[in-house]
């Protein structure tokens, strides 16, 4: 493209013409291959694996997300050409970690990188087994999730599968256990879990981690092959399966401790209790499960935008450069939802508007008004510099965060009332003052003393 530059700078007028044309349709192509890049740079994936056997074991899963749009690179967690970040950029949108027994990331991939692409906003979905290694030990210990030792296990000897060869850490997990929020763990059903890995713990000071799937009452951690000689690392509620964390900026990990529930053979495996009379399932629900759990850790659902935001007295359609205190005001936002790829309204009865100085002087609820949502209040008899906030946070959703600032000034001189009602009194003294003074001067001019006789 340089040549042909320096071709028209020593060319003549119709020379420089021909390659006018030439320059467009170079530009024109180069705009074209720079956003077909950036099309194709969506939902790309880095997958780490501990052996690529992992890759047809789990080829259900994989075969979802490929069937989602997603650019799915496979690669083993000790390959030493692995790269997250080039020249400050991110190569990948989320990572998956199926490499629970690794000990060392390849390439210039460590725990460290693994946090800055998640303070990046980068999403990331890891797989852990019994043999876990101690770089997902330290990264859970990152996000507020504490890994039970080598070689433990899930216990439940109230809850496990049939097919359990006997340690009883083949377990069942209830649906009652799932956290109620459909839009992290998808639709309620019925058909239990196999799960058959290793416990986790949440930071009981961190307030951003979720328990996806805890263990029943009667579930614990500890080494399946050994007597208890000690309070073991979770007991009952407190064993989590299956753990989240959506972070302040909106990135989310999901922590998973055992590996095979994303397998095909546990998606395609019969269930049933080892109890008389418990339910057969001719199928799990770790399909459907691990299916919702990706969609919402990769940001296809519970995903939140603002729109238009739009503010002005009522009965006037624009604002104005400052409101007057006691002002009716009417205040109205569009939010959106991601939904199969496409913004659409989203449908909410829980959002809340504040009218905020210091602190909140109105709140009140957005009413849905069409595909917005709108409200109308006075303002505060009170002057300043405020803020209209919509501070929407909720359970499996993106924060969603709006603040507009307004200035409200006191009344003018000229706004003020000529007359009020409750001095009416004082006016009425103040005029009948007047009237007497009025009579008693008619009266004192013409009043005529009686004159005096001799």
């Amino acid at each position: 493209y340089s040549d042909y530059r320096r071709c028209v700078s020593r060319t003549g007028m119709k020379t420089q013409r021909r390659f006018g044309l030439l320059d467009r349709s170079i530009l024109l192509f180069v705009c074209f291959l720079s956003a077909v890049h950036c099309v194709s740079a969506d939902g790309k994936t880095l997958v780490l694996l501990d052996n690529l056997n992992i890759r047809d074991t789990h080829s259900i899963f994989f075969r979802s997300l490929a069937d989602r749009g997603f650019d799915l690179t496979f690669k083993t967690a000790d390959d030493p050409s692995l790269s997250l970040i080039k020249y400050g950029q991110f190569l990948y949108d989320h990572l998956v970690i199926f490499s629970p027994s690794v000990e060392d990331f390849g390439g210039n991939i460590n725990v460290e990188t693994i946090t800055s692409f998640i303070d990046g906003g980068g999403n990331v979905l890891v797989a852990a087994s019994s043999d876990i290694g101690d770089p997902l030990r330290e990264l859970g210990s990152e996000c507020g999730i504490e890994f039970d030792e080598e070689k433990t296990g899930v216990i439940d000897h109230h809850n496990y599968d049939v097919s359990d060869p006997g340690e009883h850490t083949l377990i069942v997990a209830d649906p009652e256990n799932l956290l109620k929020a459909p839009t992290i763990v998808g639709k309620p059903t019925n058909k239990p879990v196999l799960f058959k890995g290793v416990g986790m713990v949440a930071d009981p000071d961190n307030p951003l981690v979720l328990d996806i799937l805890t263990g029943s009452s009667t579930s614990y951690s500890f080494f399946p092959d050994r007597p208890i000689s000690q309070y073991p690392h979770a007991v009952g509620k407190n064993t989590l399966l299956i753990a989240g964390l959506q972070a302040r900026n909106n990135a989310r990990v999901v922590f998973s401790g055992s590996l095979d529930f994303f397998s095909d053979a546990y998606f395609n495996s019969a269930v049933q209790k080892a109890r008389p009379g418990s339910q057969r399932f001719e199928q799990t629900g770790n399909m459907e499960l691990a299916e919702a759990l990706s969609r919402w850790v990769f940001k296809e659902a519970g995903v939140l935008r603002v729109g238009a935001v739009t503010h002005h007295p009522v009965g006037e359609t624009t604002p104005p450069a400052a409101y007057t205190i006691t002002d009716l005001v009417e205040y109205s936002i569009v939010i959106e939802m991601l939904s199969e790829g496409h913004w659409v309204p989203f449908d909410g009865d829980d959002i809340q508007l504040e009218f905020v100085r210091i602190d909140p002087f109105v709140r009140t609820y957005l009413k849905k008004n069409g595909g917005k949502y709108s409200v109308q209040f006075k303002l505060p008899d009170v002057y300043g510099v405020f803020q209209f906030k919509v501070d929407y946070n909720r359970l499996g959703y993106t924060h969603l965060y709006s603040s507009t600032q307004v200035s409200v000034r006191p009344l003018q001189h000229t706004q003020y009332e000529r007359f009020i009602p409750s001095a009416f009194p004082y006016y009425a003294s103040v005029f009948s003052m007047m009237t007497g003074l009025f009579i008693f001067s008619v009266v004192f001019l013409h009043m005529k003393e009686k004159e005096k006789s001799d």
